[in-house]
């Protein structure tokens, strides 16, 4: 191999690479601005200082074209796509189904799921995966009570660990493969390494399953339309109610076994709510509960919210219109509202809103509260209500009532299978290979806009900075590490280092070097310059070449310690709302033990 020498370039930009991984593990210090500054260190750096030798010339406006590189918008578009399922609803049932099992069995059923998710993985693209599965498990986790950030890391490596296992699991396995192949190295076949990646990922999902969960910290995901508070409402069970003839306690079972009725009236008369006692045509309940579990509610017991005197919903636009919110809004000292009830200031005329429930700080007032809409209100009290957009925004112009924060778009049902349809239109694409990842999430974005199961403002409001910035910053890292030699350099190192070790070990030494490499400078850089040289090694040595290959392919996998190693750890970063830290803790121990399962395996199955 011809030498590489390490020139001044390289050199800055190895230390550079060292500062941004301090940066980026610094919590006090936005993400966003970490990389932001490598971007334009490396772009200053290069204009000052330029560089360039025959073909790897380097124009400093290159390191900003990351923000239109094809990862990006691919992640990007998912991400938009993925939103979608939320704004309609359509993973709402498989977020039911698992919480209940969860609940009942959380251990089982997360194994189950960690299994499932790597088997999945062996035959379809994983990023499509990984965002289907983000938002389903972000449900369980505000159903279930458990922390998001306990299972999406898990998750995401999961996926990962069993894309390992045929050459279709991943683009990375394709990419080495094809470049192995273009070296004259024989094809491998669809199982060829099934049995090791298979027996190796075992040992992975089970420290994922048993390990990761007690040393990931408790986060909180950053859903500003998620509100804690709980407030009191009114059902009204009509003939055609799911629940009608059936006891409270099947009811409840129904509904995933955590609701609570606190009072119910049959014909005006309280009747004692035991769990025996069977539900009419004509009762009514009071429940107290958050305001998404009271939707679900509504449409899982097919129940009518009470919301006025005589049940009617009094306003222009019905409650399945598109566009309908859920808000709370605040009794304010200023408010016409203060003192008087919802009926006697006749508020669905006066605002064209439906008021659904009410929230207030008081010790015993939910037992005492018996028509939300003869209840007279106080300054403090919070209600929720569902209303057009345009009405709520109208509503905070008007400085009646003070509008929070913490408003919800309604999911449209009825939109549901169309955003099913598109996102598994996407998956099969971009697993067939039809199409690139990036071109099929664009196409399946416009056909949700097209076809409203998202509008523009909510799919932008899905990308998350801190993941756009952070693979800007290394997708330039990584073109400046390769066209000034840097990478190479190192591997031509590693070549030089391990030349005289047996051949066990220095196999064992690739895939360590190789997940070094994905980590810091990126897996598929890594796989472009680690294919090559490992030929090269292996014809050199002696050995087959075969094994060194699939060392590669092992190695650039393992893409787990920080978050910008792979596309999807940047997905569940922010949708967990991980620290950089938080991979360094699971991803670290993960990679060594893959590390060491593969290191004894590789030799047995692939023998030298």
């Amino acid at each position: 191999m011809q030498a590489i020498a390490l020139n001044p370039h390289a050199i800055s930009v190895l230390l550079l690479t060292l500062v941004a991984l301090f940066l980026f593990s610094r919590d006090r210090l936005p993400i966003e601005t970490s990389a932001l500054l490598i971007i334009v260190s490396l772009g200053l750096g290069f204009t000052i200082f330029p560089y360039g030798e025959g073909e790897q010339q380097v124009e400093p406006s290159d390191f900003f074209m990351g923000f239109g590189n094809e990862a990006l918008v691919a992640i990007s578009a998912l991400m938009m796509a993925s939103e979608s399922l939320v704004r309609t609803g359509a993973l709402t049932p498989i977020g039911r189904l698992i919480a209940r099992y969860w609940n009942n069995s959380p251990q089982l059923a997360f194994i189950v799921l960690l299994m499932m998710t790597a088997v999945l993985s062996a035959f379809m693209n994983n990023t499509p995966q990984v965002v289907l599965m983000i938002p389903i498990l972000v449900s369980v986790s505000l159903r279930s009570g458990m922390a998001a950030s306990s299972t999406l890391m898990p998750m995401t490596f999961a996926a990962q660990i069993g894309g390992m296992a045929t050459p279709i699991g991943t683009s990375l396995n394709l990419l080495v493969i094809g470049s192995a192949t273009a070296l004259g190295v024989r094809n491998f076949g669809m199982f060829d390494f099934f049995a090791p990646a298979a027996i190796a990922g075992s040992v992975g999902i089970l420290f994922l399953w048993l390990v990761a969960p007690r040393i990931l910290p408790h986060r909180t995901p950053q859903m500003p339309d998620i509100s804690p508070r709980v407030f009191t409402t009114r059902f009204n069970v009509g003939a055609d109610s799911k629940i009608t003839g059936k006891t409270i306690s099947e009811a409840i079972e129904k509904s995933g076994g955590r609701v609570k009725i606190l009072r119910l009236e049959r014909k005006g008369v309280a009747v004692l709510p035991l769990p025996d006692t069977t539900l009419e045509e004509g009762d009514s309940f009071t429940i107290r509960d958050t305001p998404e579990r009271i939707k679900e509610i509504e449409q899982t017991w097919g129940v009518l919210l009470h919301t006025s005197g005589d049940g009617a919903q009094n306003v222009e636009k019905p409650v399945g219109a598109e566009d309908q919110q859920l808000a709370e809004l605040v009794i304010t000292p200023h408010s016409p509202l203060v003192g008087r009830s919802l009926h006697d200031s006749d508020f669905d005329e006066r605002y064209q809103l439906i008021p659904l429930a009410l929230h207030r700080v008081e010790k015993g007032m939910d037992m005492q509260l018996q028509n939300i809409e003869s209840t007279p209100l106080r300054l403090g009290d919070v209600l929720l209500i569902q209303g057009p957009v345009e009405r709520i925004a109208a509503l905070r112009q008007t400085g009646d009532l003070m509008v929070l924060d913490a408003s919800t778009l309604l999911p449209l049902t009825q939109k549901a299978l169309m955003a099913l349809s598109i996102m598994g239109l996407i998956v099969l694409a971009s697993s067939l290979k039809i199409l690139p990842v990036a071109q099929s999430a664009v196409a399946g974005v416009l056909l949700m806009i097209g076809t409203r199961c998202l509008d523009w403002r909510t799919a932008f409001r899905a990308l998350d900075s801190k993941m756009i910035f952070l693979t800007v910053a290394s997708i330039a890292l990584s073109m400046a590490m390769v066209k000034t030699g840097a990478a190479q350099f190192l591997a031509q190192e590693f070549a030089q280092a391990t030349s005289h070790l047996p051949g066990t070990w220095i196999l064992s030494a690739l895939i360590l070097f190789m997940a070094l490499m994905a980590n810091l400078v990126s897996n598929s850089a890594a796989a472009v310059i680690g294919t090559p040289i490992a030929i090269k090694l292996a014809h050199e040595l002696g050995y087959s070449p075969e094994a060194f290959v699939l060392a590669v392919l092992f190695g650039v996998n393992m893409s787990y310690a920080t978050p910008m190693a792979d596309n999807c750890n940047l997905m569940v970063y922010g949708a967990g709302n991980y620290k950089f830290t938080d991979f360094l803790r699971v991803g670290i121990p993960l990679t060594l033990l893959m590390w060491a399962a593969y290191s004894l395996l590789l030799p047995i199955f692939f023998p030298i």
